[in-house]
């Protein structure tokens, strides 16, 4: 299920319970929803809200800085990538071949890091080369000349190495960190407080129009969570043209 799907199907959710609650309390007696009845429903739902609210806050702090730490991973890949080809063009003309191995590269690194055609790819063998394991190889093979052309192939290969665990952390990002079965959770407390928010107070058209804002918020709050949770895909996915442009 999409974010905004999710965020639907919560939004749905919860205007039933309150309308279901505004329902129910033309059939409760009086005295069960005033008085010391109402204050002991008034202290439940501060409970519950309170809660729900401390849930929310802490879901979109953890996915934001997953997002976050993400982005600073794309932004690191992107930085490595050029300072292995700056390395390599200060190298010289011998390692013109590896510079075009490391721009052959980028194309299919993309396809694998925003899984744009990890349908269309095939697993391939096990003994084959991977392309970033290639320009490693390539880079082992250069002969220096001098011990300016030694330093820079040390760097190379350091810089080479960086790139190749930035792009397994990359890799190892999960593509749905959040657990579908704590959002449901939680909207079975956002549930419970509207219900009873609407069994509770004097049905008119100005309460309902705004608790129907509140529900909205809370529903763009999961989407917004759900999305955050999505950095390789949805509306707020993160830009591959920085890692696109980087030998440009």
């Amino acid at each position: 299920m999409s974010p905004i799907q999710f965020a639907a199907v919560a939004f749905v959710c919860i205007i039933a319970s309150a309308i279901a609650g505004a329902l129910l309390r033309s059939r409760l007696p009086e005295h069960h929803v005033s008085g010391d009845s109402k204050d002991v429903i008034k202290l439940s739902i501060a409970l519950v809200a309170t809660m729900s609210a401390l849930v929310l806050a802490l879901l979109f702090a953890s996915t934001r800085t997953s997002f976050e730490r993400t982005s600073g991973l794309v932004s690191r890949l992107t930085a490595d990538i050029s300072e292995l080809d700056r390395v390599l063009k200060h190298y010289g003309p011998e390692a013109q071949p590896i510079r075009t191995a490391l721009r052959a590269e980028i194309q299919p690194m993309i396809d694998s890091i925003w899984r744009e055609e990890a349908a269309n790819r095939g697993t391939g063998s096990d003994e084959a080369k991977t392309p970033e394991e290639e320009v490693l190889f390539m880079l082992q093979d250069l002969q220096p000349a001098n011990s300016k052309q030694r330093a820079l192939q040390a760097r190379a290969i350091q810089v080479s190495s960086d790139l190749a665990q930035t792009q397994l952390a990359l890799f190892a990002q999960p593509t749905d960190s959040i657990s579908n079965t704590f959002l449901v959770v939680l909207i079975l407390w956002l549930m419970f407080i509207f219900g009873i928010f609407s069994m509770t107070s004097p049905p008119n058209p100005t309460l309902f129009v705004v608790m129907a804002l509140c529900i909205l918020s809370a529903s763009a709050a999961f989407y917004l969570i759900l999305e955050l949770g999505l950095p390789f895909g949805g509306l707020m996915q993160l830009s591959n043209e920085p890692l696109r442009n980087a030998l440009k």
